[in-house]
């Protein structure tokens, strides 16, 4: 399990191109905006005015979906999403990623064992996401039954942190 967790840190370093160690004093919006793996991510919560929100004291932690995520969603939904009359939607699908609180990788992973196999994560939507394990990876599972999987853990911020997902999650 450490040598997982230890795995996850890494990567996440590699990928937000040493920015790992910066992130300290940096909140969470910093630390997303320096990963070249997230700029469709950062380009939908500006567009959801979300910013401001997500540089507030927190702590929050944050399921932040990856470019390649978003382009699994059918076309044209994102573009649609964008667009003005369209921002509840997108704004309620942001704070889907967002749970209040710092739950860190060896947190989620006792929750989840402590609960039989599964831990349900409520978001700051006030929806519900169910976590669980699978190959080593924590899976997070919606409310339609979709799935995302922790690609990389732990991303410290000054007010919480993230975990790099690979699919976005969507509300009911």
């Amino acid at each position: 399990m450490k040598r997982v967790i230890l795995f996850m840190v890494i990567s996440a370093s590699v990928l937000l191109g040493g920015k790992a160690a910066e992130a300290q004093s940096a909140d969470i919006i910093e630390v997303a905006s320096g990963s070249t793996v997230h700029s469709t991510f950062m380009a939908v919560v500006k567009a959801a005015d979300l910013v401001a929100t997500l540089k507030g004291v927190g702590p929050f932690t944050v399921f932040a979906p990856t470019n390649d995520a978003f382009t699994k969603l059918p076309p044209g939904t994102l573009d649609a999403l964008v667009k003005p009359e369209n921002n509840p939607v997108l704004t309620k699908m942001l704070i889907y990623h967002v749970v209040l609180g710092t739950f860190d990788a060896a947190t989620i992973n006792k929750a989840i064992f402590d609960g039989g196999g599964k831990t349900i994560l409520p978001t700051l939507s006030g929806g519900k996401l169910i976590a669980t394990t699978e190959g080593g990876k924590i899976r997070l599972t919606d409310e339609n039954g979709a799935s995302a999987y922790v690609t990389a853990a732990d991303l410290k911020g000054s007010n919480g942190l993230i975990h790099i997902i690979d699919a976005v999650l969507l509300p009911k």
